[in-house]
């Protein structure tokens, strides 16, 4: 057996409290009823047979192998000059610039990078930031700022780079370091963001496959029996994200509703081939996001964006906000996800205003049969596009 393989594990905890009806369960003279599930994850190693007493344990929602979770690189980039005065592509094509809502009162979570705080973008926003790296606590890398402008940024310099643009609290966890990061990390930082208020959890990373079959054949296994034992960790990642899914809907019941957002990969190269969507977008109760580009025709699939999506977004020379000021042009479904995490937040804000609290499921099949086809070009294939391009409210 391998040695030094840590494991995630999920589990549920449910708390009594007391109660003033007697509605609850009696103890003694108090009456008492359950609280929300509680869910505790912890990273540390297992023999086999502890293993197997955790998977008879029925407080254990989830077992799975610590697997290495890497950032969902743009597959292009450049820096651009100030863009002409008005809003960026991607603002316009999902409704954004003409919808009344402007993600007042809603607070949405970032979990990438970190973010670049000095940006004039997030002027006045309340961003609270953790890191969950060894790293600084600040974004080294541009791709967290980038996507936190696309959800949130003001206007800079007269250009609208921000979906939901006048949100004022931001959680920007820092689950990605010069290391990269792992799935126990982004559990940790799920439940750190439902625990914070978060209506909208927006993530642009996937779980790293080969690096992690390559670590297994370091360790001095065999090609056959690395492919073997990574794709049961990988089937077992996605029930842990199922689950961590589960979880925020459940919280949900009680308390303002959270839902996540999450990019499908840029592993496909069409018309060559297609690549299924990893997790944790493959989990179930997360949403899915696929790219966009600009053509003649109307918008069609990026090349590079992966299958079996839900919903898509615009993902090529997206223009955003840049570390250390200014902007930054770039491609991939990890610039799609926050187009798609902005409109979520316009929607929760009209839920909110209509209802007095956000309803996950309310919100996930409202973003969802948001998705229009009307502006994609011919011959655009289902899974693909999911329910098609992400709108805005716009009443």
């Amino acid at each position: 057996m391998l040695k030094g393989i840590k494991y995630i594990i999920l589990r549920s905890r449910e708390i009594l409290v007391p109660t003033t009806d007697n509605l609850g369960i009696r103890r003694g003279a108090r009456t008492f009823e359950l609280a929300p599930e509680q869910l505790e994850v912890e990273e540390t190693e297992l023999s086999y047979s502890e293993r197997n007493d955790l998977r008879r344990d029925p407080q254990t929602r989830a077992l799975a192998p610590a697997l290495p979770l890497k950032l969902i690189a743009p597959v292009e980039s450049k820096d651009v000059a100030t863009p002409t005065t008005g809003s960026t592509w991607g603002i316009e094509a999902v409704g954004a610039n003409s919808s009344p809502f402007d993600g007042s009162n809603i607070t949405v979570a970032v979990l990438d990078t970190g973010i670049d705080p000095s940006h004039p973008a997030f002027t006045g926003v309340d961003l609270v930031q953790k890191n969950f790296t060894t790293d600084s606590d600040n974004d080294l890398n541009g791709h967290g700022t980038h996507c936190a402008g696309t959800i949130f940024g003001q206007d800079v310099e007269g250009t609208r780079i921000g979906v939901a643009r006048n949100i004022k609290r931001a959680l920007i966890g820092k689950v990605l370091g010069s290391g990269g990061g792992s799935s126990p990390t982004i559990a940790k930082a799920i439940q750190w963001a439902v625990n914070e208020g978060a209506h909208v959890i927006s993530m642009s990373l996937g779980i790293d496959f080969p690096g992690y079959v390559r670590n297994l054949i370091d360790r001095g296994l065999q090609i056959e029996a690395a492919t073997s034992i990574a794709l049961e960790g990988y089937r077992a990642n996605i029930n842990l994200f199922t689950q961590l899914s589960g979880f925020v809907q459940a919280n949900g019941l009680f308390a303002q509703g959270t839902i996540i957002v999450a990019a499908s990969g840029n592993e496909s190269n069409r018309p060559s081939y297609e690549v299924s969507v990893a997790p944790p977008a493959a989990g179930t109760g997360v949403i899915a996001v696929g790219a966009l580009q600009e053509s003649a025709s109307g918008f069609s699939v990026a090349r590079f964006s992966n299958d079996q999506v839900d919903i898509c977004a615009p993902g090529v020379d997206v223009i955003s906000a840049k570390v250390g000021g200014g902007f930054s042009s770039l491609s991939g479904t990890s610039m799609a996800t926050p187009h798609v995490a902005g409109v979520a937040a316009l929607w929760a804000q009209r839920q909110l205003a209509l209802t007095g609290r956000v309803n996950d499921q309310v919100l996930m099949s409202r973003l969802i049969s948001s998705g229009t086809l009307k502006s994609l070009a011919s011959g655009q294939e289902i899974n693909n596009i999911g329910t098609g391009i992400v709108q805005a409210p716009q009443s």
